[in-house]
């Protein structure tokens, strides 16, 4: 699998109309909060946004995902995308993406091409509206992860994200003996679950595309 390939028909199949809450529901934790499935966006939230960046490997293509230290925060020890706020000088969400996943990796954010948007999702606990980008480098990047903000950097073969086998389930317990069932992605022996596996699944969904 090329990295030309991949952008190819991504590309192709982002002509159509997004999945959405179609795929975004396949990995969402249940019961269900209706409230992540963005419509309108909701009074207050802030806004934010996540780089899905595609690079070539020894293997074929890979993405990166990062783990995030521990910390008192919501999303405390979780997986996820490069990202997060929107700042007042940054241009658009898009230059959030990039200029995030920079701050938090070391990407050279003049090499990222930006090819993409999947649709936004609300994420209650931390209150932010997220727009998922998608984009590719010509080369291997080397990583230099902000310990502040990244404990690792988690290098996955994209074509480990297309074997059905690696969705999962288990019951998580929450504060307020609030019990979930949440679907989660097996990688590299962490669990990617929550608004990251939505965003996963939609992209999936629109690489499934015929």
């Amino acid at each position: 699998m090329k990295l030309q390939d991949v952008i190819r028909r991504f590309e192709r199949n982002l002509k159509k109309p997004l999945p959405g809450r179609e795929g975004q529901i396949l990995m969402a934790p249940e019961p269900l909060d209706e409230a992540r499935f963005y419509t309108k966006e909701p009074k207050g939230a802030k806004r934010g946004a996540v780089l899905i960046l595609f690079y070539p490997n020894k293997n074929g293509v890979a993405i990166p995902f990062i783990k995030r230290p521990v910390y008192r925060g919501a999303h405390s020890g979780q997986v996820s995308f490069p990202g997060g706020k929107w700042e007042e000088n940054d241009e658009s969400l898009e230059t959030t993406a990039v200029r995030e996943t920079y701050e938090e990796i070391g990407i050279n954010m003049e090499k990222v091409k930006v090819f993409g948007q999947l649709s936004k999702l609300f994420i209650p606990p931390s209150n932010f509206v997220v727009a998922p980008y998608l984009g590719f480098i010509d080369e291997k990047p080397q990583f230099q992860p902000d310990p502040r903000e990244v404990k690792r950097v988690i290098e996955c073969e994209f074509s480990y994200l297309i074997d059905k086998n690696i969705k999962k389930r288990k019951v998580m317990n929450f504060r307020d003996d609030l019990k979930m069932d949440v679907p989660y992605y097996d990688i590299d022996e962490e669990m990617v679950w929550g608004a990251t596996a939505m965003m996963l699944s939609e992209l999936m969904l629109v690489w499934d595309r015929v």
